[in-house]
This record gives C-alpha cells, sequence and structure tokens, in this order.
C-alpha cells in the first residue's frame, strides 16, 4: 500500500511593501521554493512599481505561488481614502484602539468598506489583476466593525479571492495554552460563519501566531504549526531583512531576519518532508 500523499498547505509571507529589506527577503524566499504565498500591503511605503514588477516576475518563474493583498487599517500607515475614521495625527489607530471601537460599535462599516475598495483598486492598478487571496495586517479582519465590511469589499472587488481567517485546528489543551491564538480562534469562529454565509471562501485552518516580544528558536515554532495542520491550511511568517524603513515602522525587526533564515536554510525542506508537507 503506497504512502498517503503529502498534505498541500499555504506557507504566506505578509507585509511586502513594508520596506525595501522585507520585499527582497520575500522575493529570495519565492524564487527558492520556500514560500507559495506573499501579501502586499498597498499603503505601505515600497510599493512602488519597480518593487512591484520584480515580485511579479519572480512569482513569474514559481507558479505555486499566489499574490494577495494585505489589507491595513492600523498605524503607523495612513489610509488612502480622504475622509477615513478614526485616524490619528492623519494615521490609522492602533490596532488596540481600532479593535476596542469595534467591539463598542463605533466603527462606520461604510467607510471601512470604502478604504478597503480603494486598497483592492490600487492593488489590481499596480498588478493588472485582482488578488488570488486578501487577508489583513495585525489581523484586523477579524474584528467587529470590519469584517462584514472586508467580506462586501473582497465579494464586490475580487469575488474569486480566498480570505485569511485565523482559526487554529489543534486539541483544545494547545488552543488554551497560547492567549494570543485563542483569541484569534474566538473571532474567527464568527468571520468563518459571516465569510461562508457570503459564499467566500477561506482556509481550513492558520497558524504562524507567536509572543513577538519573545526570542523564541522558529524551527521549533514551524514543527508545531505543522504538526496539526489539515490540508489547505495557511502559516503566516514576516521573513525579512532589516532596513532603516522597517525599524522606522514596525517593532518587528530582527525576528524577520531569523524566520528567513530558517526558511532559506536546510534544515525548512526536511521538516516538511518529514511532516508530510508540501507546499503545493
Amino acid at each position: 500500500m503506497s504512502d498517503a500523499a503529502p498534505r498541500r498547505i499555504w506557507l504566506c509571507a505578509d507585509d511586502y511593501g513594508i520596506s525595501p529589506g522585507v520585499n527582497r527577503a520575500i522575493r529570495d524566499l519565492i524564487g527558492r521554493g520556500r514560500l507559495n504565498a506573499t501579501s502586499v500591503m498597498m499603503v505601505g511605503p515600497s510599493i512602488g512599481r519597480d518593487e512591484v514588477s520584480a515580485l511579479r516576475s519572480v512569482v513569474a518563474n514559481s507558479p505555486r505561488c499566489c499574490i494577495g493583498l494585505h489589507a491595513t487599517l492600523t498605524a503607523p500607515f495612513r489610509p488612502l481614502t480622504m475622509h477615513f475614521q478614526p485616524l490619528d495625527g492623519g494615521m490609522f489607530v492602533s490596532f488596540p484602539k481600532l479593535l476596542r471601537a469595534g467591539l463598542l460599535g463605533r466603527l462606520d462599516p461604510e467607510i471601512i468598506r470604502a478604504e478597503l475598495m480603494v486598497q483592492l483598486t490600487a492593488f489590481s492598478g499596480m498588478f493588472g489583476r485582482a488578488p488570488d487571496f486578501v487577508d489583513g495586517h495585525q489581523h484586523a479582519q477579524l474584528f467587529p466593525g470590519v469584517r462584514d465590511a472586508f467580506l462586501t469589499a473582497v465579494k464586490e472587488a475580487a469575488p474569486d479571492a480566498w480570505v485569511r481567517q485565523g482559526g487554529r485546528h489543534a486539541p483544545l489543551a494547545r488552543r488554551l495554552g497560547s492567549p494570543k491564538a485563542l483569541f484569534l480562534d474566538i473571532l474567527s469562529a464568527r468571520f468563518r460563519r459571516r465569510a461562508a454565509r457570503a459564499n467566500i471562501t477561506f482556509n481550513p485552518a492558520f497558524a504562524g501566531a507567536y509572543d513577538f516580544s519573545r526570542q523564541p528558536d522558529f524551527g521549533d515554532l514551524m514543527r508545531q504549526f505543522l504538526e496539526d495542520l489539515p490540508e489547505g491550511g495557511l502559516i503566516m511568517c514576516h521573513p525579512g531583512f532589516v532596513d532603516d524603513t522597517l525599524v522606522s515602522l514596525d517593532p518587528l525587526t530582527f525576528h524577520r531576519e531569523h524566520e528567513h533564515a530558517f526558511l532559506g536554510g536546510e534544515h525548512f525542506p526536511r521538516l516538511l518532508a518529514a511532516n508530510k508537507v508540501t507546499l503545493g
């Protein structure tokens, strides 16, 4: 009797467009077949024509790789629409403030939808097509007050795209052991119901969340991420090379270089093979 076919999963590098160093690291891994998805920040400072052209070129030689929109609604980035609210000094508010506003029912869904429509349009203008999938920076697509506007915009501007949900496929004891991931599980349950009602496809399971305030071994984390991930599951990652632009925008710096080093190293393909997983 032959062995079971390997599970095909998505390994998605977030934040293409945040800085030249992050862009370069993502393209490097795509070119070596170590990623099969990346999501692009259309509000990022490093998403001009040259960076888009470079990404399209490397993906053209990596047919397994898809490109999505990394919908962004949190600081320190600025909206593309003129009348977006809430703002803080002309920028989006921080993700705790956005989440709190959503929980309190203080977000205007039409304003959120309009901003997301412009980001989707900007993606299509740059790439010449709609995104393959749509996810959210800092998981904002899952927030109350955002999720319905998000799904409405995707349905209108990218009807064939799938969307990212953040719920895990793991034993209860393991889910309870990670407060951050457990919170994503809770937010994602309602998001999945809304997406299913709108007939929008989503990933069946998610992994990749961890405590960025610590310095864990990313190889050990990846083993855990792969353990319970089913066919079609998605792991998010944040590889990158640190540069001045990144430092000015995001506290997630040295973790990105550690992730890039592991994903580009010799142990990662062995880990995939040992877990009977492929980036299909």
